[in-house]
C-alpha cells in the first residue's frame, strides 16, 4: 500500500514534465520570433502611414494582438504548470525520510539514556493516556514508538546508521506514475484505468490525425484552398488580360463562403454606383450591362464591389457588416494573388513554360491592390504613357497635382525618380502648390522605394557554350537599393490595413511567343535564409563544374558577402529549345510598388546538336543589355491579346508585330549560318 502511494506521489510530475517537453520549446520559439518580428517592422513614417495607425497600435489593439487563442491556451498551460510545481513542492515538504533521531528531537550518535529520557518526556506529551487527543495518538503510534523501537534495538539502530533505515538494505522498487484512483483496479476503478488507457493511447492520437488530415486535405501549405487553385488553374488563359484578372481572382473558394446578407443589397447598391466606372461595363449597354453583373454568384459581386472599394477609396462609407467582410478579402488578397502567380507561371506546355501576360496582369492586379490604385489609372492618359498610378501611391498626390506636374513635362515617374530632392520640392511646393511638409511625406516614400538592377549569366556547366538540348544554367543578381539604405523595408502602404512584405518575381520570358521560361519568387527580408540558399546554390555549381575547394570556397564568400549588401540570387535550370537566336527578356517585378519594376534583354543564341566538336558561343556580342526603366520597347503576343487598359509592360500592335518579324528574321539568320558552316566542313 505504502509503494502504491509513493508511485501514486509521482503522478503530477509525470503530467509536469509531459507538458514541459513541447510547451517549454515552443514558447522560447514563439518568443524569438516576436524579437525578430518587432525587428523586421521597418516601415514608412509618412504622416499618412503615421495617421492610419496600422503601425502604432493603442494598448488595447496592442491587448487584442496578444489575446489570441493560442496565446490564451499557452498562458492556460503555463498556469497549469506553475500549479503543478507548488503542488509538488507542497508535496515533497510534507513526505518526509523517515529520521528516528529527529523525531525523538536527538543529535544522531545520542546515547541509550538520552534516548529514554527523551522518549519518557515525549510520552508524557502524546501518550493516549495523557492526551486523548486522536492526532496525538496517531503522531505517537506512528513516529515516537517507532523511533524509539528503532534506535533501542541493537539490531534496528545498526541498520538505521549503516543503511539509513530500520529494516536494513532497501530494494529497488518500481511504479506507474498515476493517480491512486486508478491503481485500484478493483471494481469501478479497474474501467476507469481502461478509459484513460484507450483515450490517452488511442482516441487521441487518432482525433489529432483526423484534425489534421482534415485541414490538410482543405488547404495548402500557404493556407490557400485546394479548390482555390483548382479553379484557378482551369480559369487562368494565356491571352488573359491585365484586365480580366480581376474576373478570375475574385472566384476564389475562400470568396465565396462570404455571407452574403439582406441587409447588404442597399450599401452593395450604392457603393456599386460609386465605382461603376471601374468594371469595365459597355457605356453604350448600360442597363443590360448592370443586369448582366446582378446576375452573377452574389458572393463573386459582393467581392468584386469591395474590391474595388479599396482601389477607389470608398471604403470609409462601409457598413460595419461590410466592413469585416472588405478586411477579410484584404487580408487573404497576398496568399490568394501569390498562388494565382504560380497557376500563371507553371510549366503548360512541352516545354515547361507558363504566360507571361497573365504573369504580368497579377502582378498589377497586387499592385493597386496594396496601394489603393484604381486599374485605370494605369491607362496611358494624358500625356502619362504610363499612366497616373505611379504617381496616385505617392502621399498628398492626386489628379490635381498631377495635371499641374504636367505642366513641367514630367510625363514618367522615371523622371521624377531621377530628378534631385530640391527639383522635386520646387516643383511640388511651386507649381503644385503643396505644403513643404507634405514634400517631406513624399522624399519619405521615395526613399523607402526600392531600386532594382538585375545582372543575369546563363551558361551550360562543363561546356562554353548552348546547343539545343543542353540544360542550362542562369545566375540572376538581384540587388535592391533605397534612399534611405535599408535593404528590408515594409512598403508604404496607408491603404491596406494589415502589415504586408515585399516581395518580388524574377521571369525569364519571350515576350514575342507569350511564354515564361523560368520564375522564381525573391525576398529581401529575411537575410539568413538567403544567406544559405546562397550559399548552398554556389557551392553545387562551383562543385558541379569540377572546381576545387579553394575556389568554392571563395565563390561562396563572394556570394555572402553580395547577400549583405543587398542582392539575391535567383538560380534555376532549363532545357535549350531548338536551334535558333532567342531575344529573351529579364523581369523583376515587384508585388507592392508601381514604377519600380525593372528588365533586362538577354539574347540567346542556340546551335544545332553536334555529336563532337566544340560549341559556338551562347551570347551574341551585344549580350545582356540592361534598360534603365519599365518603358522600353518590348515585344507582345498578337492583336488577340487586346485589353481594356494598356499595361506598362504594353505596346501598340505595330511594334509587336515589327518585334515578331524582327525574331523570325533572327531565328532564319541563325539557321543559316549553321548550314553554311556545316557545308564548309
Amino acid at each position: 500500500m505504502a509503494a502504491s502511494e509513493e508511485t501514486s506521489a509521482l503522478f503530477p510530475i509525470f503530467i509536469l514534465t509531459i507538458m514541459a517537453i513541447p510547451i517549454v520549446p515552443y514558447t522560447i520559439t514563439k518568443l524569438c520570433r516576436a524579437a525578430v518580428k518587432k525587428s523586421k517592422s521597418i516601415h514608412c513614417h509618412c504622416s499618412e502611414c503615421t495617421r492610419s495607425g496600422k503601425y502604432h497600435k493603442s494598448i488595447f489593439k496592442r491587448i487584442l494582438n496578444v489575446s489570441t487563442w493560442s496565446n490564451f491556451t499557452l498562458l492556460l498551460l503555463w498556469v497549469v504548470m506553475i500549479i503543478l510545481v507548488y503542488y509538488i513542492r507542497t508535496m515533497s515538504s510534507e513526505i518526509q525520510v523517515f529520521d528516528p533521531f529527529s523525531i525523538l528531537g536527538l543529535e544522531p550518535g545520542a546515547l541509550e539514556s538520552e534516548i529514554k529520557k527523551k522518549y519518557r518526556r515525549l510520552s508524557v506529551q502524546y501518550h493516549p493516556d495523557k492526551n486523548p487527543d486522536p492526532e496525538a495518538h496517531k503522531y505517537f503510534v506512528e513516529y515516537i514508538a517507532k523511533a524509539y523501537q528503532a534506535l533501542t534495538d541493537p539490531t534496528a539502530r545498526e541498520n538505521y546508521e549503516k543503511y539509513g533505515h530500520p529494516d536494513g538494505r532497501q530494494g529497488f522498487q518500481m511504479g506507474i506514475a498515476l493517480p491512486q484512483f486508478l491503481l485500484n483496479i478493483d471494481g469501478a476503478s479497474g474501467g476507469i484505468l481502461l478509459i484513460w488507457i484507450v483515450g490517452v493511447c488511442i482516441l487521441l492520437p487518432l482525433v489529432v490525425a483526423v484534425v489534421y488530415l482534415s485541414r490538410s486535405s482543405k488547404y495548402t501549405g500557404n493556407y490557400v484552398m485546394h479548390q482555390t487553385l483548382s479553379t484557378y488553374y482551369y480559369l487562368m488563359k494565356p491571352s488573359l488580360a491585365p484586365s480580366k484578372v480581376m474576373d478570375v481572382f475574385i472566384k476564389a473558394a475562400e470568396y465565396m463562403e462570404i455571407p452574403v446578407r439582406r441587409t447588404d443589397d442597399e450599401p452593395l447598391q450604392k457603393l456599386f454606383m460609386l465605382v461603376r466606372s471601374e468594371l469595365n461595363l459597355d457605356l453604350k449597354n448600360i442597363k443590360q450591362e448592370q443586369a448582366k453583373f446582378w446576375k452573377q454568384h452574389p458572393a463573386l459581386v459582393k467581392t468584386e464591389l469591395l474590391v474595388q472599394a479599396q482601389l477607389t477609396h470608398e471604403f470609409a462609407a462601409l457598413s460595419p457588416s461590410l466592413q469585416s467582410d472588405f478586411r477579410r478579402i484584404l487580408e487573404t488578397a497576398p496568399r490568394l494573388l501569390e498562388e494565382l502567380m504560380k497557376m500563371a507561371v507553371i510549366p503548360r506546355n512541352a516545354q515547361g513554360h507558363g504566360w507571361l501576360r497573365p504573369a504580368i496582369g497579377v502582378v498589377e492586379l497586387s499592385q493597386c491592390i496594396i496601394q489603393a490604385v484604381p486599374l485605370s489609372a494605369r491607362k496611358s492618359t494624358g500625356g502619362f504613357p504610363d499612366g497616373s498610378a505611379p504617381f496616385l501611391q505617392l502621399p498628398h498626390i492626386n489628379e490635381t497635382v498631377i495635371k499641374k506636374v504636367a505642366r513641367k513635362k514630367v510625363r514618367t515617374f522615371q523622371e521624377l525618380l531621377e530628378m534631385d530632392s530640391q527639383e522635386r520640392a520646387d516643383l511640388f511646393i511651386k507649381t503644385a502648390g503643396l505644403a513643404s511638409v507634405e514634400v517631406e511625406d513624399i522624399e519619405v516614400v521615395l526613399d523607402m522605394m526600392p531600386s532594382l538592377t538585375l545582372d543575369v549569366t546563363c551558361e551550360t556547366e562543363g561546356e562554353e557554350g548552348m546547343q539545343e538540348g543542353d540544360i542550362v544554367t542562369l545566375h540572376a543578381w538581384v540587388n535592391v537599393k533605397r534612399g534611405n539604405g535599408l535593404i528590408a523595408a515594409l512598403p508604404h502602404a496607408p491603404h491596406y490595413p494589415f502589415h504586408k512584405e515585399e516581395n518580388f518575381w524574377f521571369l525569364l520570358a519571350d515576350s514575342v511567343s507569350n511564354n515564361v521560361w523560368f520564375s522564381q519568387k525573391v525576398s529581401f527580408m529575411d537575410e539568413a535564409a538567403a544567406v544559405t540558399a546562397a550559399s548552398k546554390a554556389i557551392e553545387e555549381s562551383m562543385e558541379g563544374s569540377g572546381a576545387n575547394a579553394k575556389e568554392t570556397s571563395r565563390a561562396v564568400a563572394e556570394a555572402v558577402e553580395k547577400v549583405k549588401g543587398g542582392s539575391r540570387l535567383a538560380l534555376g535550370k532549363f532545357q535549350a529549345p531548338s536551334e535558333g537566336s532567342y531575344n529573351l527578356t529579364c523581369y523583376i517585378l515587384c508585388d507592392s510598388w508601381l514604377g519600380c519594376d525593372r528588365k533586362t534583354n538577354l539574347k540567346l543564341r542556340i546551335l544545332k546538336r553536334t555529336r563532337a566538336g566544340t560549341r559556338a558561343a551562347a551570347l551574341t556580342d551585344e549580350g545582356p543589355i540592361m534598360e534603365d526603366g519599365i518603358e522600353e520597347d518590348e515585344e507582345n503576343v498578337d492583336e488577340e491579346y487586346d485589353e481594356d487598359y494598356e499595361s506598362e509592360y504594353s505596346e501598340d500592335l505595330e511594334d509587336d508585330q515589327d518585334s515578331k518579324n524582327k525574331h523570325q528574321a533572327a531565328n532564319k539568320h541563325g539557321q543559316g549560318s549553321e548550314n553554311s558552316s556545316s557545308d564548309e566542313e
